[in-house]
């Protein structure tokens, strides 16, 4: 990733938050989007800190054409998994995902609602 100095210094100290993200593939770069990065209190008061802002990923031409492949089929997209240190370099692990169809929402649904009946029974039962 393209980080600048102040996103490095909240990286080391924990304040990156990946769990809404994703990865946008345009014009043969991939940019990851909805990461935010806290600025700390001691950043230097000059740097403009924009905790959201869109991050360039630094892969080779294989990787993207790897993932410009896959995301091109129907229902795919990608997502950043994790986030963490490898020597020097901050390194994100991504993925390629496919999103409920509509089906499998309803199936979850309908597990939820199954589980909370479950647990109203068991509490009426022991009374």
């Amino acid at each position: 990733m393209a980080l600048q100095g102040w996103e490095v210094k909240s990286l080391r100290a924990g304040k990156a938050n990946i769990s809404d993200s994703y990865i946008l593939l345009r014009d043969g770069e991939a940019y990851l989007f909805g990461a935010t990065f806290q600025p700390l209190s001691v950043a230097s008061s000059h740097v403009v800190c924009d905790p959201t802002r869109n991050r360039k990923l630094l892969l080779n031409q294989r990787e993207l054409d790897s993932l410009y492949g896959r995301v091109n089929r129907e229902g795919y997209t990608v997502v950043a998994l994790s986030l963490y240190w490898k020597n020097a370099w901050c390194k994100l692990k991504i993925g390629v995902a496919r999103g409920k169809k509509q089906h499998d929402k309803r199936e979850d649904v309908k597990n939820r609602e199954w589980q909370l009946d479950k647990a109203r029974i068991m509490k009426n039962a022991h009374r």
